[in-house]
């Protein structure tokens, strides 16, 4: 079922902007519980805790140090320190089994490939983290490119990312984008860049109607629906 209040994109994608955790991987809360363990260890308690783990949750797809520099608004050597100690939490949980593929994503990606639309995995962790996602799944190689926010400079809600790979990646035209994601920050980002479609799954943080007002041509289930967005194909298994 495809959820949209606009149609589908009329011209033909030639790159495909996908967002990681949310939409093309499921870590099952895990970055959460990283965020939660570094800010207790910090002394972040009570109150402040709770108020600043409903932050991180509604600044879902923003880099998380972005997230760190408003707890810590004061100190900006705890803000780093914290965002590396997340890193190294998180990159443990990745290691121990905490991520897995959204079902789907694999064989959308290679038939978006055999389509001759190109793939770029987006992310707002470091590299590092995401790396290590990638190499976690078995995703070295699956897609052409892949990006964080230090790679582009800012993070989303920033277009920078989305511009990034249209320059990488030899794209002509940035309305022969399209940006898929699961928050608010994935649509912006998709809009601010020119993106010819920006496309929400409900596999993530964020409500269809939230996706909706942020921008979004389209909200689909999931990433496997894409194909069927695009092409009035069957969704990817």
């Amino acid at each position: 079922m495809t959820l949209h209040l606009r149609p589908a994109p009329e011209r033909t994608p030639r790159l495909a902007v996908l967002d990681m955790n949310g939409t093309t991987v499921t870590d099952g809360g895990a970055a959460e519980r990283a965020v939660e363990q570094v800010l207790h260890a910090r002394g972040v308690q009570g109150e402040r805790l709770a108020e600043a783990l409903a932050q991180s949750r509604r600044s879902a797809g923003l880099d998380r140090a972005e997230l760190f520099s408003r707890v810590f608004t004061d100190d900006g050597g705890t803000a780093r320190a914290a965002s590396r100690a997340f890193s190294e939490a998180y990159d443990a949980m990745i290691t121990a089994g905490a991520v897995a593929a959204v079902p789907g994503t694999e064989d959308t990606v290679h038939l978006l490939r055999e389509r001759g639309v190109k793939v770029c995995f987006a992310t707002g962790f470091g590299r590092h983290t995401q790396n290590s996602v990638l190499e976690a799944l078995g995703w070295m190689g699956l897609a052409d490119l892949s990006l964080c926010s230090e790679d582009a400079g800012r993070g989303r809600p920033f277009p920078d990312m989305v511009l990034t790979a249209v320059l990488a990646l030899d794209i002509e035209d940035v309305r022969d984008v399209v940006v898929v994601g699961d928050t608010e920050a994935d649509i912006v980002s998709g809009r601010r860049a020119g993106a010819g479609a920006a496309v929400g799954v409900l596999t993530g943080a964020q409500t269809a109607g939230e996706l909706h007002a942020a921008g979004a041509d389209a909200v689909v289930p999931s990433i496997a629906d894409l194909p069927g967005l695009l092409w009035g194909e069957p969704e990817a298994r």
